[in-house]
């Protein structure tokens, strides 16, 4: 058990989870550090966390604090200085249709539907393919900081992609998004270039995208939206770290 002695994160308490098989390096063990209790991590505190490199997972708030891995490497998007490439142009070109509707933050046969449609194509074998109901009400649906859930439909109605995304104070955060696996045009890079749209018109300099590791496939698109920063070391910095092999 550990604390960080920092305001406003005196108050919590971190534990480090028993070790669990790594979702994103194979043969790899992972290990996390929670934060508790889980009342006291109100909006305010959540954004300090946030900057902290912590992410949640439903009411669970954590970060990586593997014994002999520091792959993964929390990732944010500076807003503002912001460069579209040629790919990322093209996305929001092909999907201009899409329409944003900000939903309550509640069950949908709808959106569970699309999600258990995309886990099975994008991630067959990944353990989240055969999530049940209240695995996904768990994941997705509970959140005690502001959280919206944005869905994006077709002018006719048709649901194509849900995007979950924690308003912080100093950005909004890139909980999870879903969408139509048999949509072409990258729908996930329009929906990363819708965010980084909203955090300009709400003002806010950053975009968080989670973790990156340099030797997973699946998280090699976080580094494509420059300018970057990564936390390392205990601060956050324009460059990636030396190294991040696994010993």
């Amino acid at each position: 058990m550990t604390r960080i002695k920092e305001l406003p994160l005196t108050a919590l308490q971190f534990y480090a989870t028993a070790p669990y098989p790594c979702s994103y390096l194979p043969g790899r063990e992972a290990r996390s550090q929670v934060a508790a209790p889980g009342h006291l991590i109100h909006a305010g505190t959540y954004s300090h966390l946030v900057d902290e490199g912590f992410r949640r997972s439903g009411l669970f708030t954590y970060r990586p604090h593997c014994d002999d891995c520091q792959a993964c490497i929390p990732v944010r998007v500076d807003t503002e200085r912001f460069s579209a490439n040629r790919t990322q142009l093209r996305s929001v070109k092909r999907h201009q249709n899409l329409r944003p509707f900000v939903a309550e933050l509640a069950w949908s046969e709808e959106h569970f539907k699309l999600y258990a449609r995309y886990q099975t194509m994008r991630h067959p074998g990944g353990g989240m393919d055969e999530d049940s109901r209240s695995q996904y009400s768990q994941f997705l649906l509970a959140s005690r900081v502001n959280t919206r859930l944005v869905e994006f439909r077709e002018e006719d109605g048709t649901l194509r992609m849900v995007s979950i995304i924690d308003v912080l104070e100093q950005g909004l955060s890139s909980v999870y998004t879903f969408y139509d696996p048999d949509i072409k045009g990258s729908l996930g890079t329009y929906g990363i270039m819708w965010q980084i749209n909203q955090c300009r018109q709400l003002k806010l300099p950053w975009l968080y995208l989670g973790y990156w590791i340099a030797d997973s496939q699946k998280m090699a698109y976080k580094a494509g939206f420059t300018p970057t920063q990564y936390r390392w070391d205990g601060q956050w910095r324009d460059t990636p770290p030396p190294t991040t092999v696994c010993i």
